[in-house]
Formats: structure tokens, C-alpha cells, sequence
């Protein structure tokens, strides 16, 4: 059976008449009556019966009818679903955020102020490998070591500073070795394994061992804390955001390059990215317009 036989078929049946329907479909009626026969012919049964000049449905033309009609129609609504799919997909990004949560979430609800259309699927899972944007974060990025199959990437150099309490102790001090620190109390941040392990990776480097009496799994905690003088804390400059609070001193670490890349992977992974690619370039877009601001 052919698509065009059964378009044939249910314009007959509707109509039950040949040449009203040769009319209608824009073909001969010869035409149209030898596609009809054939179609018989390929079932094994007949589907019309003449009735004086007029046709009418059999009972097996009846019952195919009713069971065609539905699933044509079903059949012919697939491409409009199909695009309204692809639209869809299109309008909706998978955002795998492994570090600056804080950072990415802010530029996720500005992004969405301008474009509510977007739905943002925000998940937080290293062990997935389905996603159309990760971002994550590296002592120093490097390539060979990219198991995300990327098309695209961007990184961001962010410096990491030393938040203390402005007292008298740092008001003069704009930088500091941290083993100036040993018997100070240390605040880390719990919960973000990839910059706390940065953090580790980079005390390690120089054999510095922080004293780490308090952990906390929010930024803002921490940075009250540290302003309570409760003890001191490794601040990210970018993706915390500007120390803005007048009891809190950041200084610059002059042991090592205290730093982390942050890196966001872009996968063209649909048949139409350009609302995923658009949203890719607004987050690189937006974390330089943040670091030009900060600096």
C-alpha cells in the first residue's frame, strides 16, 4: 500500500462518488479508478459496491475506514510535530553547574528576563555525561585531560584571595604567605568538591596544611563568619562575588598562583543548536562583563 492509494481511498470514501473525488484530489478519474482497484486487488477484498450510479462503502471498506481515518490523520500530523519537537528542544537547555553556582545562577535568571521562552534544566551531577553546557572548574585547565567531548569551550582565569577580618592584625597588609597563617582557624566551603579540592591541591603544592576547624556550604555563611572573626577563608573573586562587606579584607596569596579556571563546555548535541549556542555566548559574554566590573 502506497500513502497516496489510502489519500485516495478515504476521499472516495468520504465523497462516494469518482469523479466528485478525481475533482477534488486534482487527478483523472482514470486515474484515480485504477488506484482504487489496485489497492483492492493488494487487500484482497473489495471496498466499494456499485449502488444504481453511485458507490457506497462495503463492509470491509467500512472497516477499513474506520480504522485508516484516525491513524492518516495521526500520519499527517507527524511533521508539524515533529518541528514543534524540535522547537522545543531547542528552547530548552541542559546546564550541567559543577562550580560558581552562585555566579551561573544569577546569569541564568538575567538570561531569562529577556527570554522567558528558554527552560533552563539546571542539574548538578559529575558523573552525567548528558548535557548541552557544563561548567566546571580546574586548578589549571588542560586540555588532553577534557573527557566532556566538547565543541566548544571557554575559560576563565579566576584569582583566588585570602578573606580575613579587618582588624587592626591585616589593615595594613594587602598580601600574605599563608604560612604566616598556621595556627589560624580556617572556614571551607562544604559541599563543592571540585573548588574545595582546588583549594587543597594548591595548599598541598607550597606543603601548607590548613587548619580547618568550620565548614559551611554557603558562600554568604562563610563570609559572615569570616567578618565575625570566627577565622579565615579562601575567596574566589568572581564567581562569590565583590567583597562588599566593610568588616572583610581580601589579601592576594603570594606563595603560589592561587587561581582556578573555570571552564564551560559547550556540545552541539540537536539538529538546531543556535538557542543553545545563543545562551553558551550570553554566559562567556556575561562572566566578562562580571570580571571587568569586579576589576
Amino acid at each position: 500500500m502506497e500513502l497516496t492509494q489510502l489519500k485516495y481511498f478515504l476521499e472516495v470514501a468520504r465523497t462516494e462518488h469518482v469523479t466528485q473525488s478525481a475533482k477534488n484530489l486534482c487527478i483523472v478519474q482514470p486515474a484515480l479508478t485504477q488506484a482504487i482497484h489496485k489497492l483492492e486487488d493488494e487487500l484482497g477484498v473489495a471496498l466499494f459496491k456499485t449502488a444504481g450510479r453511485n458507490i457506497k462503502l462495503t463492509e470491509s471498506g467500512k472497516f477499513f475506514y474506520d480504522k485508516l481515518q484516525p491513524l492518516y490523520e495521526s500520519m499527517m500530523a507527524l511533521p508539524d510535530q515533529l518541528r514543534a519537537t524540535a522547537d522545543q528542544q531547542n528552547n530548552n537547555v541542559k546546564l550541567n553547574v559543577l562550580a560558581a553556582s552562585t555566579l551561573i545562577t544569577h546569569a541564568v535568571i538575567e538570561y531569562k528576563q529577556d527570554n522567558s521562552e528558554m527552560n533552563v534544566d539546571l542539574v548538578q551531577n559529575e558523573e552525567t555525561n548528558v548535557f548541552d553546557i557544563c561548567v566546571r572548574t580546574y586548578s589549571t585547565y588542560r586540555p588532553e585531560l577534557d573527557n566532556t567531548n566538547s565543541d566548544e569551550t571557554f575559560i576563565y582565569s579566576e584569582k583566588i584571595y585570602l578573606a580575613v577580618p579587618n582588624t587592626a592584625q591585616y589593615k595594613k597588609t594587602e598580601s600574605i604567605s599563608l604560612f604566616d597563617l598556621k595556627d589560624e582557624k580556617f572556614i571551607k566551603l562544604y559541599g563543592s568538591k571540585q573548588y574545595r579540592k582546588i583549594c587543597n591541591e594548591l595548599c598541598n603544592r607550597i606543603g601548607f596544611h590548613p587548619n580547618v576547624t568550620f565548614e559551611s556550604d554557603n558562600a554568604a555563611a562563610i563570609k559572615e563568619a569570616v567578618a565575625a572573626g570566627i577565622g579565615v577563608s579562601f575567596w574566589p573573586e568572581l564567581s562569590w562575588g565583590k567583597m562588599d562587606h566593610k568588616k572583610i579584607k581580601l589579601l592576594e596569596i603570594t606563595n603560589t598562583e592561587f587561581k582556578r579556571d573555570l571552564v564551560i563546555s559547550l556540545r552541539r548535541n540537536k539538529q538546531d543548536n543556535s538557542k543553545t549556542e545563543q545562551f553558551y555566548n550570553f554566559l562567556t559574554k556575561y562572566i566578562h562583563q562580571k570580571s571587568r566590573k569586579h576589576g
